[in-house]
């Protein structure tokens, strides 16, 4: 409407998670966009937090642990400042404005100043994520004043979530460019605060930068997909996954879902025995589709935002904090990150990261294209992110559901030796996981803990825009 495009419109709606979903985004967490340009070869933005030059002595940390319980699955993070890496949401917020954007960075962030200043309803699902991380949000008094009022429990459905301070951070940005947050007061800020138990120095913000890469590029029976690459391993593990299903051909849907919940037993387990999990070679990919096919025949913290726009251009883009290091950044409402804290991006163990490295991420903002279908697709969810997006993938090119019929439908995710199951597939199809697995955990609903798929993009020639309800995702065309 203001002469923008598709990355405008990410760029706004990355700002504006940061105000809607603070316990998911934060300009001091750090994420992935999926551009595709019209006419011109996609790209990936890596601003994706980043390890410190030096690790500190671990028994000066503030460091710990707490349990978040998602109502039937507990789950531990830690937190803590020592749990913060160096922040890359704002410096690529930046990057991608300059490259890819039209509009002034001034208009925007605008919705998202007002919106942090005047404040904003707590939505149903706000609030239930308000709660479960409680321990996070909670953590100090600092915090509490933000996200519970002042008081000791978080603020509930319909409750205002006033943020001035982050407005204020916003508008210092709008005004000063990313530098002020990468070599200016909050620079200083947040070095101060990391003094006293964090890791992050002068140095790591100043020497920090986008990285732009070259899609991992794939093909799906007859559909080409593009997805996050190395060195994150999402991206890697949904091609894998898609490679073990590409020659299966169930006679059902029942053995279709079994052939899913089978690849992803099987490339987790590929992701533990494999040295570098982000470099499958063919024998590797064969000797696991050999062993799916002899069981097949015997008998488990993120927002993402999908825009399209007229022109032909897509953008995916995936962004976290983690849950949330528990502690502001002094004086600017910015919420730290605790991506040295999560197990999953950590699998080495803490402590144990490699200085001035790229995290890996689970993060995999998809493309998608098959005939007039032309879709970019993304998904929140930690370690879940892989498995809703293969079984939304393999939803659109195998069974040809619609891009509503992929993201509404059931979902499973297979977690070592555990399957963890929605309610609402035919109970045939239960019976036969059942028999698959010794572990089997029946969730009876929907729920947030198996994503929140994104979709936008054009189909059989219009425009179409899905949200995932499980994350009060919204699907807009205008």
């Amino acid at each position: 409407m203001d002469g923008g495009n598709a990355f405008d419109a990410v760029v706004a709606a990355q700002c504006a998670a940061c105000v809607c979903e603070p316990i998911l985004a934060s300009l001091a967490g750090g994420g992935f966009l999926l551009a595709r340009p019209a006419g011109a070869d996609p790209v990936v933005y890596d601003f994706f937090v980043q390890t410190p030059l030096a690790r500190q002595v671990p028994d000066t940390l503030d460091f710990y642990d707490v349990e978040v319980d998602f109502g039937g699955v507990r789950q531990e993070f830690h937190i803590g400042v020592g749990a913060a890496a160096t922040p890359g949401y704002v410096r690529g917020m930046f990057d991608i404005h300059e490259d890819l954007c039209r509009l002034p960075m001034a208009r925007l962030m605008q919705p998202a100043i007002d919106a942090a200043r005047t404040g904003v309803r707590v939505t149903p699902l706000q609030a239930y994520m308000l709660d479960t991380v409680a321990p996070i949000c909670c953590a100090n008094e600092d915090v509490r004043s933000v996200y519970a009022g002042g008081g000791r429990h978080p603020l509930g459905e319909g409750d205002l979530l006033r943020q001035p301070e982050l407005a204020d951070s916003f508008e210092a940005l709008r005004d000063e460019g990313a530098e002020v947050f990468y070599a200016g007061e909050m620079a200083a800020s947040l070095v101060e605060l990391c003094r006293a138990g964090g890791q992050v120095r002068p140095d790591d913000l100043a020497s920090y930068r986008t990285i732009r890469r070259k899609p991992l590029v794939l093909r799906y029976r007859g559909a080409e997909i593009a997805t996050n690459p190395p060195p994150s391993t999402g991206g890697v593990l949904v091609a894998l996954t898609l490679d073990l299903l590409e020659d299966t051909e169930p006679e059902t849907e029942t053995q279709r879902i079994a052939n899913l919940a089978d690849a992803m037993r099987l490339t987790n387990q590929a992701r533990i025995e494999s040295d570098t999990p982000a470099a499958f070679d063919a024998e590797l990919v064969a000797a696991y589709r050999d062993a799916m096919h002899a069981r097949a025949q015997a008998r488990r913290g993120t927002t993402h935002i999908s825009v399209a726009d007229r022109e032909g251009n897509l953008a995916a883009m995936t962004v976290s904090n983690g849950e949330g290091c528990g502690r502001f950044i002094p004086g600017t409402g910015i919420a730290l990150n605790n991506m040295l804290g999560e197990e999953d991006i950590n699998p080495g163990g803490f402590h144990s990261w490699t200085p001035d490295t790229r995290l890996a991420s689970m993060m995999a903002p998809t493309f998608v294209e098959k005939g007039d279908q032309r879709l970019v697709v993304g998904t929140g969810g930690s370690n879940r992110i892989r498995s809703a997006i293969v079984q939304t993938i393999d939803h659109l090119v195998r069974a040809g559901l619609s891009p509503e019929a992929a993201v509404t439908a059931p979902r499973l995710h297979v977690e070592g030796d555990l399957l963890n199951l929605e309610g609402g597939f035919l109970r045939d199809t239960e019976a036969v996981l059942e028999d698959a697995f010794d572990d089997v955990e029946h969730w009876g609903r929907t729920n947030l803990f198996f994503g929140g798929v994104h979709i936008a993009g054009e189909r059989d020639g219009r425009f179409l825009a899905v949200g995932d309800p499980r994350r009060g995702g919204t699907g807009l065309v205008v």
